[in-house]
């Protein structure tokens, strides 16, 4: 095929019909190389005269800078002169991403001949990084190396991920053409001054020192402050987590394990120094590769004597055919019968699947695994009209699963709890654990846990909690919320484990980076962001999101301008009584306690400013506070009163704010309307010892008020330990006078 090419020549006026040319290149340059351009020159004799020799000045341009010059200097002869003489161009990032090249020679009349031209430059960096799998094609679950170069005393930061991730987003990928000089420009982040938000905006029509020079046609070389500055360009952001120091010479290998699956593997190095800076190095593949590979299908759990049938299906990846032998290996836990007696071997052609079933039963409980293995043999019998292929390498495939036995019958369980208080000495508690008769054989197991906290069984496998947030705006915030919690629970009780916390740390991160998605400009949250139109931020939900980010600041980075940001919109939200507007809607009005009014709304909107917290003499606390008084005394007057949950809530903030009196008040108010049973109010005793010896207890009830007609008293002993259905013991007795 013939590519369409063009060139344009420009006419060059020179007095003695004397020129230099640059040749062009037809490609950028490759960094790291010397180029060579070759000049060419046509000379008259009659301008050369006596001249011995004839100096060619030339010089290289980048960024704004001469960044290289030199001279070549050419012998003379009689008469005309037509040749060409080549110049050398270091190609470094220095000279990145456009260099321009100046050449010229002053001829003996003052005449000066000249040419530019002008060539791209790859774009690269200093630190130079190198990275590789060896080998480039492995097998799943296989050990390969990674090895990496970069200068020396080099933090360099891995990633690997399947091809599909860069395919979806390639501009998304960094690279050295990322780098871009951005310096003197101002932010994109907004200002908030006195709860006014300002953006910064280019103005095009601006007049700076430079353009008032520019019109009077002049050329200013200086290094003073004579250009306005630019808006900042929005930056892709990347998160890097370091992994490696390299030492002399630069080099380091990673073993690395191949995931157990069929793809190619896309890897990149980032590394900083301090003596060449930023170095990327490009992109590694691995290829990871299988000829055949066998897959079983069973269920997840079965009851010991149950039959099921196993299913191993082997799936050929070649283009050819093949011949394998499947066998599953035998063992006392179950008892398998092949339901294809006959074929010992199968065939398999390209990109085809065979499928073999044995009939199992189980015979022992708990954990019993399957290996099943898959492999090709030498066979001259055809597979159709092909003779089928032993592959060189992955000859063979094995798997092996894990399949739950459960006994038959019905499962009990009995738990035995003791409260030991010891002082030092050693203490035994001996324990019956007597197996009724009809006990399942094989079944009976027991165990046990030693607790150094009453609470601890209830607070027990907490670290379960932690999760992965995702959906929109609330549900996000809903699993962002409790991962700060638990971790405050943990490391307050000395529970927390580096892997915890690392996975802690990711989902808070997680939940963090999403619930910037639903952010609106202002600075509030809402559902599902800015991105549907006529949606506005929600009141609430703006709250919940800056009570949560605030508390989260003590484990991941949160930038300040979002707090700073939300916080303001919440201001604006504030009336002059110290109230909060409602703004927004809400899908999930749990977050509301099913009440929706000013009172309450302001009350949670406290709560959340003290929790961050903010002093109670900040002025939007000290306002909504006084919101809540008001609230409280009109209630207090007024006939109608307040819903639980709202002074279940004016409860809290008047604690958090340190305000006793009206937070005694209000408990003492939601306290008469509690629920009681049997028209009394129930008291608690907790034993400080609990023994195998039989506890009398007596209890005397003194009257402050006098009471007529007494019912007896019931008395419920609580086993904290035991399960709800046996916990609860009730007992009556007469009252004696």
């Amino acid at each position: 095929e013939h590519e369409d090419a063009y060139h344009n020549a420009n006419l060059v006026f020179s007095q003695s019909n004397s020129f230099v040319y640059l040749e062009p290149l037809p490609r950028e340059l490759p960094c790291g190389q010397t180029q060579t351009v070759q000049a060419h020159y046509v000379l008259k004799g009659q301008v050369l005269k006596e001249l011995k020799e004839l100096v060619f000045y030339y010089l290289i341009m980048a960024k704004g800078g001469i960044v290289l010059s030199g001279t070549h200097t050419l012998p003379v002869e009689q008469g005309d002169m037509q040749g060409h003489f080549s110049v050398s161009v270091p190609v470094e990032s220095d000279i990145a991403p456009v260099a321009r090249l100046l050449i010229y020679a002053i001829l003996p009349d003052g005449e000066v001949i000249g040419d530019s031209a002008r060539y791209e430059v790859e774009h690269c960096l200093t630190n130079k990084v190198g990275l590789n799998f060896s080998p480039r094609q492995s097998f799943p679950a296989s050990q390969a190396h990674l090895r990496v170069t970069a200068s020396p005393q080099s933090l360099c930061a891995l990633r690997a991920v399947d091809q599909s991730v860069l395919l979806m987003r390639p501009e998304a990928e960094l690279s050295a053409a990322t780098e871009e000089d951005n310096e003197d420009c101002i932010s994109r982040d907004n200002v908030y001054i006195n709860g006014i938000m300002y953006s910064p905006v280019a103005n095009t029509n601006e007049k700076d020192m430079y353009s008032f020079l520019q019109d009077m046609g002049l050329k200013a070389f200086t290094n003073s402050k004579i250009h306005k500055p630019k808006i900042c360009p929005q930056p892709e952001q990347y998160r890097i987590q370091p992994q490696r120091l390299l030492a002399s010479p630069g080099v380091h290998e990673v073993e690395v394990t191949v995931p157990d699956t069929i793809t190619e593997w896309k890897a990149g190095a980032l590394c900083l120094s301090c003596d060449t800076g930023l170095g990327l190095s490009p992109t590694a593949s691995l290829r990871v590769f299988q000829p055949f590979f066998v897959e079983l299908t069973m269920p997840y759990s079965v009851i010991r004597g149950e039959a099921f049938t196993l299913k191993a299906t082997v799936l050929n990846y070649l283009p050819k055919c093949i011949r394998v032998s499947v066998h599953l290996e035998a063992s006392p836990a179950f008892l398998a019968i092949p339901e294809d007696k006959e074929q010992e071997t199968h065939c398999i052609c390209g990109n085809g699947r065979q499928t073999v079933s044995w009939a199992v039963t189980p015979k022992s409980l708990g954990n019993v695994n399957f290996t099943v293995s898959a492999e090709a043999v030498e066979s001259q019998e055809l597979c159709g009209n092909e003779v089928p292929v032993v592959p060189e390498h992955g000859r063979k495939d094995t798997i092996i699963k894990p399949l739950l036995v459960e006994p038959e019958g019905l499962e009990k369980e009995v738990t035995f709890n003791s409260l030991i208080c010891s002082s030092g000495a050693k203490v035994s508690e001996p324990l019956s654990l007597k197996l009724p008769p009809n006990v399942v054989e094989e079944s009976a197991r027991a165990s046990f846990s030693v607790l150094g906290d009453i609470l601890g069984s209830a607070m027990r496998n907490t670290q379960n909690l932690l999760q992965m947030p995702y959906g929109c705006g609330e549900q996000n915030m809903a699993l962002f919320a409790p991962n700060i919690y638990v971790l405050d629970y943990l490391n307050e009780t000395q529970q927390l484990t580096a892997e915890l916390k690392s996975k802690a740390i990711l989902y808070l991160n997680t939940g963090y980076q999403r619930q910037l998605l639903y952010k609106h400009f202002d600075g509030s949250y809402s559902t599902f962001g800015d991105h549907h139109s006529n949606s506005e931020g929600n009141t609430w939900l703006t709250a919940f999101v800056l009570k949560s980010f605030a508390q989260a600041r003590g484990y991941i980075f949160i930038d300040e301008a979002h707090i700073t940001e939300a916080l303001t919109w919440l201001a604006q939200k504030q009336k002059s009584n110290g109230c909060f507007r409602s703004s927004g809607s809400l899908l999930n009005n749990a977050i509301k306690g099913g009440v929706d009014d000013e009172v309450t709304l302001s009350a949670y909107i406290t709560i959340a400013l003290l929790e961050m917290p903010l002093p109670v003499t900040h002025p939007v606390v000290r306002n909504a506070l006084f919101c809540l008084d008001s609230a409280w005394k009109s209630a207090k007057e007024g006939s109608q009163g307040s819903h639980v949950y709202t002074k279940a809530l004016l409860a809290y903030a008047f604690a958090l704010a340190g305000n006793q009196e009206r937070r005694t008040e209000v408990l003492t108010s939601l306290d008469k309307e509690a629920v009681k049973e049997g028209e009394s109010t129930p008291g608690n005793f907790l034993p400080a010892h609990v023994t195998n010896e039989t506890l009398t207890l007596t209890f005397t009830v003194l009257q402050d008020i006098p009471v007529r007609d007494l019912k007896p008293a019931i008395v419920k002993v609580y086993d904290y330990y035991e399960t709800d259905e046996f916990a609860v013991a009730e007992y009556s007795a007469p009252c004696s006078k």
